[in-house]
């Protein structure tokens, strides 16, 4: 049950949250292989005036892209190659292929299966669980 979060400023219309949020979910389902029909992604935006970098306003488009996922279902490379992919992406769809703010950011965070599900129910109980980790 991968949960990607992503907080852009500034401010996108609704067709581009769309297209972020099918982008992400591909791009999870494609390097990371996760089953696409379980990717969340919730998009925050903000306004420029509320986004600092070293006490500064940022002058350019700004992510920050936050994916949890359970504790040992990518390798490494994998994550690696999620990270450059998703920040290449970020930055073709926000910043039109130009520069992305300086400290935009994409975090992997791995969390045991028993520190979080869905429906009421831990990954370690749920039918999942079942599958084996990537090493």
């Amino acid at each position: 049950m991968p949960s990607l979060h992503l907080k852009v400023a500034p401010l996108q219309n609704p067709e581009r949250y769309r297209s972020l949020a099918r982008a992400l979910t591909e791009l999870s389902a494609r390097v990371l292989q996760l089953p696409a029909e379980t990717v969340v992604v919730l998009i925050d935006d903000l306004p420029a005036a509320r986004w600092y970098v070293g006490g500064e306003a940022v002058e350019r488009p700004t992510a920050q892209l936050d994916i949890t996922l359970n504790q040992g279902s990518s390798s490494p490379a994998q994550r690696a190659d999620f990270i450059e992919q998703a920040f290449q992406e970020l930055q073709r769809q926000l910043a039109y292929g130009g520069p992305l703010e300086r400290m935009s950011h994409v975090l992997v965070h791995e969390l045991p299966p028993s520190h979080w599900g869905a429906g009421g129910h831990t990954e370690v109980e749920s039918p999942r669980a079942s599958q084996p980790a990537l090493t």
